[in-house]
């Protein structure tokens, strides 16, 4: 070989060094975990107890950010723009990902090109609650109550593209009952005008009405998607109801596209061990969810099926969040 070829490789190799030294560092320092809603919901504790355990493997600490707002869509759009250097991720959800693009007339972010899917983390059913005093206790019966009263029957949501809300627009779909929907800002106020009345059905999350259920101010009928949950192991599925209502709640994690594949490769893995680890997934369990690891590959299987679905569904609706 040339002498010129020589030192113009031995250049080359002086020059990668100190990239791919880098690269084997990582992570360096601490990994910023941007949670795109406010602290205390269902979002929060999980981008938490997953970070946590995360963050004990990887050697660094998972740093929780919430930055909230217009539906997720703030903190989604700041994680998309990030750095793609293993040093910010971000929570996912079926709202920022498979419902938004279709709620709002255009997004800061592109949920197909700006992200790198890592895994998904957990499934978020719903509890179908009824106020105490309705004469019904099952989903049947509900149902023979509803129908013959058309639209003066009600269901009550945190928001428009909420699960909550697209699994109230799912039930009216497949059953043919004509209830309207009324959103809520406030999760409190929707879960006290049901159990005063005001408010027929919510088909709410599970962390927020499972001490309500639990001491009767409410009456729990079903569940949401696919399974069972263990906190109401004896409650069924709307499914097995006869009313196959999939729509869920769902939570992920991803890394700004361009994201090196090695460390890519490396939070895949972390996030999956954090999942399957048994202190993380019971405290996920006692929440009402449940705890779901699948590779990024997956997860981005996962994300096309749900964006195909929810379309659907939100087309139903009409539902516009602008």
């Amino acid at each position: 070989m040339p002498l010129t070829r020589r030192l113009a490789l031995g250049a080359t190799a002086l020059l990668a060094a100190p990239a791919l030294r880098a690269q084997e560092a990582w992570p360096s320092r601490p990994v910023r975990l941007i949670v795109p809603y406010p602290p205390g919901g269902a979002s929060d504790f999980l981008g938490r107890v997953v970070g946590e355990r995360m963050g004990r493997s990887l050697g660094q600490p998972v740093v929780v950010e919430n930055r909230s707002g217009a539906g997720g869509n703030l903190g989604t759009e700041a994680g998309a723009r990030a750095a793609p250097d293993g040093y910010t991720l971000t929570l996912a959800a079926v709202g920022t990902l498979a419902v938004n693009r279709f709620l709002f007339r255009s997004l800061p972010y592109d949920p197909d090109q700006d992200f790198a899917p890592i895994s998904l983390l957990a499934l978020v059913p719903n509890l179908m609650v009824v106020p105490p005093g309705l004469p019904v206790s099952t989903v049947p019966e509900f149902l023979a109550w509803a129908k013959p009263r058309g639209t003066a029957v009600n269901f009550g949501s945190i928001g428009n593209g909420t699960s909550q809300h697209l699994a109230g627009v799912q039930f009216n779909m497949l059953t043919g009952t004509q209830m309207q929907h009324v959103p809520y800002r406030d999760p409190a106020q929707v879960n006290t005008d049901l159990m005063e009345g005001r408010v027929h059905v919510l088909f709410q999350s599970i962390s927020a009405v499972a001490e309500l259920a639990r001491s009767g101010r409410m009456k729990a009928l079903a569940v949401t998607g696919e399974e069972r949950v263990p906190v109401f192991a004896a409650l069924p599925t709307l499914r097995e109801a006869g009313v196959d209502v999939t729509t869920v709640g769902w939570f992920g994690l991803l890394a700004p596209s361009g994201t090196p594949g090695p460390i890519l490769a490396r939070l895949e893995q972390e996030a999956m061990e954090a999942i399957v680890d048994p202190a993380v997934s019971a405290r996920i369990v006692e929440t009402g969810s449940i705890p779901r690891a699948r590779g990024g590959a997956e997860f981005a299987r996962f994300i096309a099926a749900e964006t195909t679905r929810m379309q659907a569904i939100i087309r139903a609706s009409g539902a516009r969040a602008d």
